[in-house]
């Protein structure tokens, strides 16, 4: 599952600066796991060029069993705790008088558990759509919600894969409540606006990074199998902005290195806002800029694994997530659409760490070293 891990991270990191580039000056929330997991399962039912772009897109040319290592790890993100709620789920929702192969469907349910659900899309699509974000919305405890906008899905879809994560989690230290202060938080060197800045002093895993100008703190959850880290990066003297200059540096290696365990721990001082973010993006330009190209094109992309019928591609992928980071811990969620249409074819003295300009944050899982959730903070709207 290691191998799987790494490739996740790298394309979370693709993705993210893809993302970055056409959106440069806002908060920016999304989930690269849910991401990965829809597209897995397309490149489940992927062959010849298709197939190769997007494991070239995915990182998943070094793993060698990329399915039964997604089962892998939907099991160990799903498994039951009393410190925290996390889910992964799936779901097919397929036109009924649509042929699948069997050898798909049968693939989707064990590897992904994702049930195939026959709807009429070509009699119902708008009942459909709103079947969907049903599911969603209940998957996500109504925190994504309307994933499917009206127009998305007609009577020419004819698959929709959708993948849906929840997460719950309470601070394994929290901050008090009564601690917290309205605090000027900086945009820029020229901008600033109010934020609700909590402060808790505490022993944090920490680490400064001097040769990248950054500070990284891990705020662990209870019983420590999930974390936030903080990338604060340090203020800039000439005027630049320091957020795109960590973006540059953000490599796998880089991040591996920056949020070692073994290499963090102080009593420190510890200032954060509180934050909600919620973002929505199509994710279908993107991906086909990073590579993906063919499976959008309905005179190129080969999804014969899916079904024996010729047309099949990609006509949308939506993303939509949110994070409510607060005194407790957080609440984040996320849901992926994929939707497929037919064509007639050692205790030092107490540091501060104070997040009062942009940062970049994400909740890891760390049995398996996944990337939940990865975003940026730019300051209140």
């Amino acid at each position: 599952m290691e191998g799987l891990s790494r490739a996740n991270s790298l394309f979370a990191l693709d993705l993210y600066r893809a993302l970055s580039a056409s959106n440069a000056e806002g908060n920016m929330f999304f989930s690269p796991l849910s991401v990965s997991a829809a597209l897995a399962m397309v490149y489940l039912g992927a062959r010849g060029d298709t197939a190769k772009e997007m494991e070239k897109v995915l990182s998943f040319s070094s793993v060698s069993d990329v399915h039964s290592h997604f089962e892998s790890l939907t099991s160990s993100i799903n498994s039951p705790s009393a410190s925290y709620i996390l889910k992964l789920a799936n779901r097919l929702y397929g036109e009924k008088t649509f042929s699948f192969l069997p050898e798909y469907l049968e693939s989707t349910l064990k590897l992904y558990h994702a049930e195939l659900q026959p709807v009429d899309f070509t009699g119902a699509a708008e009942d459909s759509r709103k079947l969907i974000n049903t599911w969603v919305e209940e998957q996500t405890e109504n925190k994504i919600k309307d994933l499917l906008q009206p127009g998305v899905v007609t009577e020419m879809t004819r698959l929709v894969l959708v993948n849906a994560i929840y997460l719950k989690g309470d601070w394994m230290d929290k901050f008090n409540a009564r601690d917290t202060q309205e605090m000027p938080f900086k945009i820029n060197q020229n901008k600033s606006r109010p934020v609700e800045m909590m402060y808790h002093e505490q022993t944090f895993p920490i680490r400064s990074i001097p040769e990248h100008d950054l500070q990284v703190l891990e705020l662990p959850y209870k019983h420590k199998q999930l974390s936030m880290l903080i990338l604060l990066p340090n203020e800039t003297q000439d005027g630049s902005d320091p957020l795109l200059k960590l973006e540059s540096e953000l490599t796998l290696d880089n991040l591996l290195d920056w949020t070692k365990r073994d290499e963090m721990s102080t009593r420190m001082k510890v200032y954060l806002p509180k934050f909600k973010v919620e973002f929505e993006s199509s994710l279908s330009d993107t991906l086909y800029r990073m590579g993906m190209s063919s499976v959008f094109e309905e005179s190129k992309a080969n999804l014969t694994g899916m079904s024996s019928q010729d047309g099949l591609f990609i006509s949308e992928m939506i993303h939509k997530a949110f994070v409510n980071v607060n005194e407790e811990g957080t609440e984040a969620a996320a849901a992926t659409a994929v939707c497929f249409v037919e064509c007639y074819r050692s205790r030092p003295k107490c540091q501060i760490f104070r997040a009062d300009h942009p940062f970049i944050f994400f909740v890891r899982h760390n049995p398996t070293n996944s990337i939940l959730f990865l975003g940026r903070f730019r300051g209140p709207v």
